[in-house]
C-alpha cells in the first residue's frame, strides 16, 4: 500500500481520495502522536489552521477542527492565508501543532493537508509514518471541559503581513526598502491576494494587483506561478519594473523582468545569496539548491565566491540541510525560496519582498540577471519502465558517461527515478539546445530499451 504522505503532505482529489471523514482521522491521530511524544505536557494543548480559498477548504479544515478539538487540543482558525503564515504563527503564538489546509499550485478539484511541527517546521518523515499508523484505531475520548475549543482568529494574519515587512527592513536596513518600484502581483486568486499586495505596499511599493478576487473555484485557474502569461502581459501594459506571482499558497514566488522576461527560483535564489554575501549575512557564503537547479546558477555562485550544496529534490529537503548546518538560504527551481532567518518554510511573499528590494537598491532586475546565465535544459520523462535500475544498469551507465564526457564542463546529465510512478527522468543541461536535446533523446532511447518493464 502506497504511503499515505507524500513530500508535501496529505493531497488528492477533494471528496474522493481526500474527504472530511479521513480529514477528521488525520487530526485525530496526530494529536494522539504528538501528545505520546510528549509534545503537549504539561499543558493544554492548542493548534493553529488556516486554508486557502479552494472551496472544499471549507469543509475540510472544518473537519480538520472538529478532530482536534474531539481530541482535547484547542484551535485557532486563522482561515484563509498563506501556508508560511500558518507556519509563522504556529511559532509565534506558541501553538503545539499547525495544519493547513491547501494543494498549492494544483487545480482547485485537488486539495490537501499539511502539519506543522511546534516552531512552525514540517513533521519529521518518522512522525507523518506514525500518525499513518494510528488512522482509525479506537480511542478514549475527553469529556465535558477537556473537549477542545475553536477561536476564530483571522485578525492574526496582520501579525504575519507585520512580521515580513520587518524581516525585509530588517534585511535591508531601510523603513521603506521597495520605495520607487512599480510591481505588478498575481495573487493567483489565491492564500496571498490580501496580505501579499498589503505587504508589499508597507513595504513602499506602487503595487498593481491582478488574479487577487478568489471565489472558491478560480484558484490557479490560468494565473499564479504557474501560468504566467497574465503577469507579462500586465508589467509590460503597466511600464513595472518588475513583477511577482504566487502559487495557491504563496509558498512560492516567481518573477518577471520589465520586459516580461521570467526570472525563476534559480536567479532568484542567486540575486539573494550574491545580496546576502555582500551584507555578510549569507552563513559560510554558502546556497542550499536541489540537484534540478541549473548548470547557470552553479557557474555564478562560483563566480561571486558562494558555495552551492546540493540536495535531493523537495523544499522538505532543502530546509533539512538547511536546519543541519545552519545555512540561512535555500530553495528550489520552482520559486520555493527559505529564509531560515525568518522563516521555517518557503515564503512566497517574503521572497517578493527581498527581491524587489535588490530592484530599488542595485537596478534593473534585467540587468542583475544577466551575472546568472541560465544553460538550455530538456527534460524527457520516460514512462514504463522499471525505475529500480536505473543506477545498476551497466549499458545505461556507460551512455550516461560517454554524454558526460562529451558535455565536459559546459553541460550536465542527470537521470532520477520517480518517486510514485514507473518513469525515470532524463534531464541535460548544454551550452546549446540542440545539445541539449540530442543527449537527452539518447539517454532516453536508452532508458526505454533496457529497462522496460
Amino acid at each position: 500500500m502506497p504511503r499515505l504522505f507524500g513530500t508535501d503532505g496529505v493531497r488528492g482529489l477533494a471528496n474522493r481520495d481526500l474527504t472530511a471523514e479521513l480529514a477528521v482521522d488525520l487530526a485525530v491521530a496526530a494529536a494522539h502522536v504528538l501528545a505520546e511524544r510528549g509534545e503537549f505536557s504539561g499543558h493544554r494543548p492548542r493548534a493553529v489552521i488556516g486554508r486557502d480559498p479552494r472551496a472544499s477548504g471549507e469543509f475540510l479544515s472544518a473537519a480538520v477542527a472538529a478532530g482536534l478539538a474531539s481530541a482535547g487540543v484547542d484551535v485557532l482558525n486563522v482561515d484563509v492565508v498563506p501556508t508560511p503564515a500558518v507556519a509563522f504563527l504556529t511559532a509565534s503564538t506558541g501553538a503545539d501543532l499547525g495544519v493547513v489546509v491547501s494543494a498549492s499550485h494544483n487545480a482547485m478539484p485537488d486539495n490537501g493537508i499539511k502539519f506543522f511541527a511546534r516552531g512552525g517546521h514540517k513533521l519529521d518523515d518518522a512522525v507523518e509514518e506514525a500518525i499513518e499508523a494510528r488512522l482509525g484505531e479506537d480511542w478514549e475520548r475527553p469529556l465535558g471541559a477537556a473537549v477542545g475549543r475553536l477561536v476564530r482568529a483571522q485578525d492574526l494574519a496582520s501579525e504575519y503581513v507585520d512580521h515580513v515587512v520587518g524581516a525585509v527592513r530588517q534585511f535591508t536596513g531601510l523603513e521603506t526598502p521597495l520605495a520607487g518600484v512599480r510591481l505588478v502581483v498575481d495573487a493567483a486568486h489565491g492564500a496571498a491576494s490580501l496580505v501579499g499586495p498589503e505587504a508589499l505596499r508597507a513595504a513602499g511599493a506602487d503595487v498593481i494587483v491582478i488574479n487577487a478576487e478568489p471565489d472558491g473555484l478560480n484558484i490557479n485557474d490560468g494565473v499564479g506561478s504557474t501560468h504566467l502569461g497574465p503577469l507579462k502581459a500586465a508589467v509590460v501594459e503597466h511600464g513595472a519594473d518588475m513583477g511577482v506571482a504566487f502559487d495557491g499558497d504563496a509558498d512560492r514566488c516567481l518573477a518577471v523582468d520589465h520586459t516580461g522576461e521570467v526570472v525563476d527560483g534559480d536567479r532568484i535564489m542567486g540575486l539573494l545569496a550574491i545580496a546576502a554575501k555582500r551584507l555578510g549575512v549569507l552563513y559560510r557564503d554558502t546556497l542550499v539548491a536541489t540537484v534540478m537547479s541549473n548548470l547557470g546558477l552553479h557557474h555564478a555562485m562560483r563566480e561571486a565566491g558562494i558555495e552551492i550544496v546540493e540536495t535531493a529534490v523537495g523544499d522538505r529537503y532543502v530546509l533539512e540541510a538547511m536546519r543541519e548546518n545552519g545555512y540561512v538560504l535555500g530553495g528550489e527551481q520552482s520559486g520555493h525560496i527559505i529564509l531560515s532567518k525568518f522563516a521555517t518554510t518557503g515564503d512566497g511573499v517574503l521572497t517578493a519582498l527581498m527581491l524587489g528590494a535588490r530592484v530599488a537598491s542595485d537596478g534593473p532586475l534585467r540587468e542583475q540577471c544577466a551575472a546568472i546565465a541560465t544553460l538550455p535544459q530538456v527534460l524527457i520523462n520516460v514512462a514504463g519502465v522499471d525505475r529500480s535500475r536505473v543506477h545498476t544498469d551497466t549499458a545505461l551507465a556507460e551512455a550516461v558517461a560517454t554524454a558526460r564526457e562529451e558535455l565536459g564542463d559546459s553541460g550536465r546529465v542527470l537521470l532520477r527515478p520517480s518517486g510514485t510512478e514507473p518513469l525515470v527522468r532524463v534531464m541535460v543541461e548544454a551550452a546549446t539546445s540542440e545539445d541539449a536535446r540530442h543527449h537527452a533523446d539518447t539517454l532516453a532511447s536508452v532508458v526505454k530499451e533496457r529497462l522496460a518493464l
